[in-house]
């Protein structure tokens, strides 16, 4: 087993000890890395969001006149709400090999790795430039990061390569599904239920949509396309929480209910969405308007995000891979920034320590060799990208 040093574990320690949970502000974090790195002549920029309670961080180290490559990780994590931890998950709690704390495994361990690397990088001297990216909301929908990518665009040294320390065991991951997701409002016509023809039933008309969307799931499972890359080959639709009616004896005016679609890059997913609205007009609408013109559906977008679809040849990936050894390449079924980076014109590659069937639950941990591993990695990396 290979451990990592004190200075990860003292910087991945200090990290889980700030409550980011993505409902609160990430400003503690990232001040304290923005300090850090200034106490190592690295100037710092925040990018916040429009209530200035959260702020992404950009920081360069090396030359600044060269594109570089990003080390890039998320600094929110999910609630620890109604989950029963053994420890405090804010408190980096070592048992049997593994370190436990919310955001140990996703991802704190990662940004500790490339945060403690930082003097080393400094000392050793760059050729090609380092980028620090920090985001905040991944966990909501990948929503902070959009705004420092925006930015990134217009720079003449942004980065050209992005590694997404998302947790996937060291393994070189380049490719995962994209999301896109709404909620749908079905607004109907309430009257007594014994003068059920007289109204319209939100709850009957919701449900006939779930159906048409399971309906497309099958579809997508029966024919396709495919990706064997994937646990799942294939689209997917998904309902996960519909709301509706009052009283047993009144026909309910109102139903709303969320889903979503995980898509290939072979799918369109404005066609997907096309395809729903086409026959909620053609086999749902008619019907409601002949009882009241005032009735209908309308859907409110929920934060989705692209795929990531890197090729197998890239720089990138063939960097990665012999930076941790591998000749094989994975794709993934959860969803990143990597997809955003890549739309940015960034090349992107995910490759993390720990695994996501650890995320998000009470006692998340990362194991001491996954983060040893992925110590090594930047070791690695800096041997390619120092002049010494």
């Amino acid at each position: 087993m290979q451990s990592p040093s004190p200075d990860v574990l003292a910087m991945v320690r200090r990290l889980i000890a700030f409550d980011t949970t993505s409902r609160n502000s990430n400003l503690d974090l990232i001040h304290y890395v923005r300090d850090y790195l200034k106490q190592h002549g690295v100037d710092s920029r925040l990018v916040h969001d429009e209530t200035k309670g959260k702020a992404n961080l950009y920081a360069t180290l090396g030359p600044q006149d060269r594109p570089g490559i990003a080390l890039s990780g998320h600094t929110d994590v999910v609630p620890v709400d109604g989950q029963e931890w053994s420890s405090d998950p804010w408190t980096l709690t070592e048992r049997d090999g593994r370190l436990y704390g919310r955001g140990a495994c996703d991802m704190k361990g990662f940004i500790g790795v490339a945060l403690a690397a930082v003097p080393e990088f400094l000392k050793r001297g760059l050729k090609t430039p380092i980028h620090i990216v920090l985001s905040h909301d991944e966990e909501v929908g990948c929503v902070g990061v959009r705004r420092l990518l925006a930015i990134l665009r217009g720079m003449p040294n942004r980065p050209y390569a992005a590694i997404i320390g998302e947790p996937t065991s060291m393994k070189v991951t380049i490719g995962h599904k994209g999301k896109r997701s709404a909620r749908a409002r079905v607004r109907g016509l309430e009257c007594h239920s014994s003068l059920a023809p007289k109204g319209v039933n939100a709850v009957e008309v919701a449900a006939r949509i779930v159906v048409h969307l399971s309906d497309m799931g099958r579809r997508f499972a029966a024919k396709g396309p495919y990706d064997h890359d994937y646990d799942v080959p294939h689209a997917t639709v998904h309902t996960g929480i519909i709301h509706g009616g009052t009283a047993l004896n009144i026909v309910p005016k109102d139903c709303h209910f969320d889903f979503e679609f995980r898509y290939l890059p072979e799918n369109d997913p404005d066609a997907l969405f096309g395809e729903l609205r086409q026959f909620i007009e053609r086999d749902i609408l008619p019907a409601m308007h002949k009882v009241s013109a005032d009735t209908g559906v309308a859907f409110e977008d929920f934060p989705s995000f692209p795929g990531l679809n890197t090729p197998e040849d890239s720089e990138i990936v063939q960097l990665v891979k012999a930076l941790t050894g591998a000749n094989a390449v994975a794709k993934v079924a959860f969803g990143t920034e990597a997809g955003l980076f890549q739309e940015a014109d960034i090349a992107t590659v995910i490759c993390g320590p720990g695994s996501i069937e650890q995320a998000h639950k009470p006692d998340e941990y990362v194991s001491l060799d996954q983060l040893g591993e992925c110590e090594a990695f930047m070791r690695r990396l800096l041997g390619r990208v120092c002049a010494a």
